[in-house]
């Protein structure tokens, strides 16, 4: 269960998102202004990092953005780094491209393992929290974890990129009706 605050994010996620992404060469220079499209939120079993991944169109392209949220700067991934945001709650908060944490790697591999799902989310309010209907549904295909599982995130779902392995994590979202493979391990 993820338990959003009701905050200003300065620059937003969508500003950062569009900044960022243009820079990314598996984006292909793609422009334009950014549309969300849906999004979905894993838990940290240690309840430290925020886990969120977005599916966005940029440039008539859609694309999938797995980020992670947290306090303090990762050691040793500056590359993964997307920028940071001051989060009216929590401060200041570094986003990173979740393939390079640890923390999403390690939430992505059990989620498609173990046939999950994403997270409930509710938001916390001065009544208490209040149910956020989610934007998009994932599951993951179930299965065994492999020897050293590696994830591979597909950038551009429904581009015609073939799953890596049978191990998948399918989503679907608002004006894409049928399952649509975002992540597999290898």
């Amino acid at each position: 269960m993820a338990i959003l605050h009701r905050a200003t994010l300065t620059p937003t996620k969508t500003e950062l998102m569009a900044a960022w992404l243009p820079t990314q060469e598996w984006c292909g220079g793609a422009g334009g202004a950014l549309t969300p499209l849906g999004a979905y939120r894993f838990d940290d079993p240690a309840g430290e990092v925020g886990i969120e991944s977005h599916v966005v169109e940029l440039g008539g392209r859609t694309f999938h953005v797995p980020l992670t949220y947290r306090g303090q700067p990762l050691d040793g991934a500056e590359r993964w780094l997307v920028g940071t945001m001051e989060h009216s709650v929590l401060g200041t908060r570094w986003v990173y491209d979740a393939p390079g944490d640890p923390v999403y790697r390690a939430e992505l591999v059990r989620v498609i393992c173990e046939a999950g799902t994403q997270v409930e989310m509710f938001v916390d309010t001065p009544e208490g929290p209040q149910r956020r209907e989610p934007t998009m549904q994932v599951r993951g295909s179930g299965g065994a974890v492999p020897d050293e599982p590696q994830v591979v995130v597909v950038r551009e779902p429904g581009a015609g990129e073939r799953p890596a392995s049978a191990l998948t994590l399918a989503g679907t979202w608002p004006g894409r009706s049928t399952e649509t493979v975002l992540a597999s391990l290898l």
